[in-house]
């Protein structure tokens, strides 16, 4: 009875179940159509949003899934906005989808504004946080290293506290700052860096708290900026909060750096075989028995570890905020390089008055440790002599081995040991910076299309460092060590920006129009204290004075943007700036821009093309000027201390002296006039989409440092206005999605840049022989690049070098170039240059349900490299400088077998093109863990190959001379993403 009892009970419960089940699920189904056409769109992929179920759209736009009650079904196809619909009990759904313009209606922040990128006349990219480069980034140009064509982001070595080159459209200058401006969440920041961080100014910014970088290449786009803007301008801005609910996020990642290529040295026995064949008696007795590897004893694995906290929501659900927090920790492959990098970030952005009044506060704030390697043990681990040991044996010198005359001192002249170049060195800096910007914008009541926006923004930084060599140490053996501080450095930037902004919409005109009208006051202030140089017995080594340098720019500016049937566009701005930095005869500057947009795809002889989604012409001209990299005071006749035994003599007392400095008092400006050409375009639904750019421009007045007239008592050289310069160059863009479904998606962007840089004036004195410039790196006082008319800036200045029959490179022997029998200085000829003629970059992601693969290229082509380390250690006569040491020989040796090193020779100017695999990464998406957080694992390398000719370390060397090269490591690491 109770076994009957039972079983009935378990089929009640079982039907019971079983009714509940078919209660909750339903087959659901409709059709999917255009929202304009009316047509149905096959393809379609229709998923259960936080699942993995799914179906795609049949060819007649029809469509049939298994749901349940209250589950959201989500439409989403490329070209059209995501559609998302909860299911109730209805069971038949008709979705139309509107078409997603998001490549002309997505906002692009600008210079002071936003705009729709379809209403763009300029040559304006922008890269968002989900397209930026993966992996650990130290610095935030790192993000978007590969993704904007006409731009080039070199990392200066592989050292953790190493800043980049950033160029865009190779740039505008000569011996002033080519560096882009910098604008942070609307605060013009300037280029440089601070005491203790001098390299890498940018990396006080966390990038992982970065929303988006706008790069402004036309003068069109960047002339609202400027006197700063010849070289374009990179827009950061930062994360805000919403009033979503609240989130937190949480990323780590963990990572292992190893060494890659180094010089490319003689082998223990080869060095030996070398030294016994053609090495002296004395050399001879210096070889050792040991088989050491100095690259192998100063390099070693680099763990590091990134960490990143936010909150992001709304309290009381009316004010969005954004909290963050930061850990970084990056060991460098050279011993003991370290950087750990603290950074906070909060942002709120209250609305008053129904929305009419919104302000927006940020505060950013870093504080940087940095352990500093020393660099010349790199040197040392490619010279040292692989035939001694790392330690002595004895405590001389801290008990590690260095070369010593036959009674045991130290001798004059000596390479360190690379292992106690490091060891015995203590090198430290703390640096902090403060970034804060407060932002009003209010949109009149009486007026709604007119507004008043204003910006306050102070940025504050300070270094100072601690530097400590003991004296026992070879490195300054014969000055008893180093022990002292210096700074600390203090760098403030204040900025008030204050603009109206009327934007309206003429309908019985069909138009739109947005004028804008403000004015700028920017203040920059850098002061250091006079401190000394110690060694550790107290005694002053030298001296630096104090030094306290400030300017200030004034702006008034305005923009008009005037759209017709939002086919016709027009851009014009003007912006007139008053600068310190010059005479009052030079100090304002004008610089305006026109710029024209047609957008063929809107006009009717265009319509019928379904596949056309956009298509545009624009065409812009513009001024730009440049006011950075030069001295605050280099128009005023000043007086510095002269040199030590430059002193007068009264009577018993000895007097100090002071020299005049050289100084142009017409100096003003570079002024750089640009034309650029554009077409956008899209197709089927902008599924493939680009554009091709092509520009030139015109750089006048350009400031240079030039040899001042003979006799004058002035410093050498001076810095002036001295000639032009002229760009051209072709950029071109192409993002495509040849695949997007339920299961497989995959993007694909290329970018291709064509660039040329001459230099067409010089104001030197030919009468007196003075047509070029030497400049850049020089070795031993050889100059191995110039300036001259005609030619590309910072081209190789060489010797044409002689071969014999076989091939191999004769020593002293080169061509006369100018037939007069005679080999002299008239024979160098310039012979390419290190900025290369194409750049490329290949990014691209497949995904497969929850796994996503991804990786980036780039390539340059023909950009060339004097291999530095190969000549200046490829002559026999660099194996010993005294009697007490052998150095190691660079395995070009065995190809010229030369003597004397060729300091001019073209023979180790090499072509550099390069392709590299800058990442590739692997990730999986777990989705939604117990309803508690979503998880995410990435695995990545970074630095993956580089496929090259070049024989030296690394080929993509920004100023073309390579020279003990910090090599770049390759980067293994690990990321889990949590978001609750």
């Amino acid at each position: 009875m109770n076994s009957l009892k039972m079983r009935l009970a378990s089929v009640i419960l079982f039907l019971s179940v079983g009714l509940g089940i078919s209660a909750q699920q339903l087959q659901v189904g409709g059709s999917v159509i255009d929202a304009k056409t009316k047509e149905p769109i096959p393809g379609v992929t229709v998923f259960v949003k936080d699942t993995q179920r799914g179906t795609i759209t049949m060819p007649d736009g029809n469509f049939s899934i298994m749901v349940s009650d209250g589950e959201t079904l989500v439409f989403s196809f490329i070209g059209y906005v995501n559609e998302e619909v909860v299911v109730s009990d209805q069971a038949n759904y008709n979705i139309q989808l509107a078409q997603d313009f998001v490549s002309v209606d997505e906002v692009v922040v600008v210079g002071y504004g936003e705009t729709k990128k379809g209403d763009l006349t300029g040559a304006v990219s922008n890269v968002s946080a989900k397209d930026f480069n993966p992996g650990v980034a130290s610095t935030p140009e790192q993000l978007i290293n590969g993704k904007v064509s006409g731009v080039q982001i070199t990392a200066g070595s592989g050292s953790p506290s190493a800043g980049s080159t950033i160029r865009i459209r190779g740039g505008a200058s000569l011996n002033a700052s080519n560096d882009p401006l910098i604008v942070l969440d609307g605060v013009p920041l300037e280029s440089g860096g601070i005491s203790g961080n001098s390299n890498n100014f940018l990396s006080m910014i966390n990038p992982n708290d970065i929303e988006s970088m706008t790069v402004l290449k036309d003068a069109s786009s960047t002339a609202i900026y400027g006197s700063r803007a010849s070289n374009g301008v990179i827009i950061i801005t930062t994360k805000k909060g919403s009033k979503d609910k609240l989130r937190i996020n949480f990323t780590t990642s963990n990572q292992v750096q190893v060494k890659t290529k180094t010089a490319d040295m003689l082998s223990t026995d080869q060095f030996i075989d070398v030294i016994n064949s053609n090495g002296s008696a004395d050399q001879r007795a210096l070889l050792g028995n040991a088989n050491t590897d100095w690259n192998n004893e100063i390099f070693k694995p680099a763990f590091g570890t990134d960490n990143n906290l936010s909150l992001s929501g709304a309290f009381a659900e009316k004010v969005p905020f954004r909290f963050s927090v930061g850990y970084y920790n990056q060991d460098g492959i050279l011993d003991p390089d370290n950087v750990q990098r603290t950074t906070g970030n909060f942002n709120v952005s209250p609305s008053f008055l129904e929305d009419h009044l919104k302000v927006n506060v940020g505060l950013k704030g870093t504080y940087n440790q940095n352990t500093f390697a020393n660099t010349s043990a790199i040197w040392g681990g490619a010279t040292y002599n692989p035939t001694i040991p790392v330690y002595s044996g004895n405590d001389l010198y801290g008990g590690y081995t260095e070369g010593v005359d036959s009674n045991g001192n130290l001798a004059n002249g000596v390479v360190s040991n690379p292992v106690g170049l490091l060891k015995q060195n203590s090198s430290t800096s703390d640096v902090s910076r403060f970034i804060g910007n407060v932002d009003v914008d209010y949109k009149f009541h009486f007026l709604p299309e007119l507004k008043f926006h204003a910006t306050l923004g102070y940025d504050y930084a300070k270094g100072e460092g601690e530097i400590y060599v003991p004296a026992h140490a070879a490195e300054y053996f014969f000055s008893n060590g180093r022990d002292y501080s210096y700074g600390p450095e203090k760098k403030e930037n204040r900025l008030l920006t204050t603009y109206f902004n009327y934007k309206k919409d003429l309908g019985s005109f069909d138009s739109n129009v947005d004028v804008t009208a403000g004015y700028d006051y920017q203040f920059w202030k850098s002061s250091t204290n006079a401190y000394n140089t110690y060694n550790t017995l107290g005694e002053v080594q030298s001296s630096v004075a104090a030094d306290d340098q400030r300017h200030v720019l004034i702006s008034y500016y305005g923009r008009l943007n005037y759209s017709l049937k939002s086919k016709y566009m027009l851009t014009a701005t003007v912006r007139t700036d008053g600068t310190s930095r010059f005479s009052e005869d030079n100090r304002w500057g004008l610089f305006p821009s026109l710029a024209l947009a047609w957008r063929l795809s809107e006009e009717g002889f265009l319509a019928d093309i379904d596949a056309l989604s956009n298509l545009k012409l624009r065409a812009s001209y513009g001024v730009t000027g440049q006011q950075e990299g030069i001295g605050n005071y280099n128009y005023l006749p000043v007086y510095v201390g002269s040199q030590p035994g430059a002193d007068y003599i009264f009577g018993n007392s000895v007097v100090s002296t002071y020299r005049p400095s050289a100084y142009a008092a017409d100096l003003k400006w570079e002024t750089t006039k640009s034309f650029n050409y554009g077409i956008d375009f899209g197709f089927i639904n902008n599924r493939i989409s680009g554009s091709v750019e092509y520009y030139t421009r015109n750089t006048e007045d350009l400031l240079s440092t030039v040899p001042v007239a003979a006799g004058t008592n002035f410093d050498k050289n001076i810095l002036t206005n001295v000639g032009n310069v002229d760009s051209k160059g072709v950029e071109f863009v192409l993002n495509t999605v040849p695949v997007d479904n339920a299961d497989w998606t995959w993007n694909l962007s290329f970018n291709a840049t064509w660039q040329d840089q001459k230099v067409t004036n010089l104001s030197l004195n030919p009468a007196a022989g003075i047509t070029s410039v030497p400049i850049g790196t020089t070795i031993d006082s050889y100059y191995l690049q110039i300036l001259t008319e005609g030619y590309a800036p910072y081209m190789f200045n060489v010797y044409h070098q002689l071969y014999d029959e076989a091939g191999k490179p004769i020593e002293g022997a080169y061509a006369d170039i100018n037939g007069d029998g005679v080999i002299d200085s008239n024979d160098l000829y310039h012979y390419q240059s290190p900025m290369p003629d194409f750049m490329f970059g290949l990014s691209t992601s497949v995904r497969y349900k929850k796994w996503n693969l991804s990786t980036s290229l780039r390539s340059y082509l023909n950009n060339y490299v004097y291999n530095g380390m190969a000549m200046n250690t490829g002559a026999f006569n660099t194996v010993s400088y005294n009697s007490a040491q052998l150095n190691n020989l660079n395995a070009s040796y065995l190809e010229t077998g030369f003597q004397s090193r060729q300091y001019l020779s073209d023979h180790y100017v090499e072509n550099a093109s390069f392709i590299r695999m800058d990442n590739l990464s692997l990730s999986y998406d777990f989705g939604r863990i117990r309803d508690m957080f979503n998880l995410s694992v990435t695995g990545l390398v970074q630095n993956v190959f580089t496929i090259t000719k070049y024989t030296g370390i690394d080929p993509e060397i920004y100023n073309g001379v390579d020279l003990d090269f910090y090599p770049r490591p390759r980067v293994f690491s690990l990321s889990l993403g949590l978001t609750f």
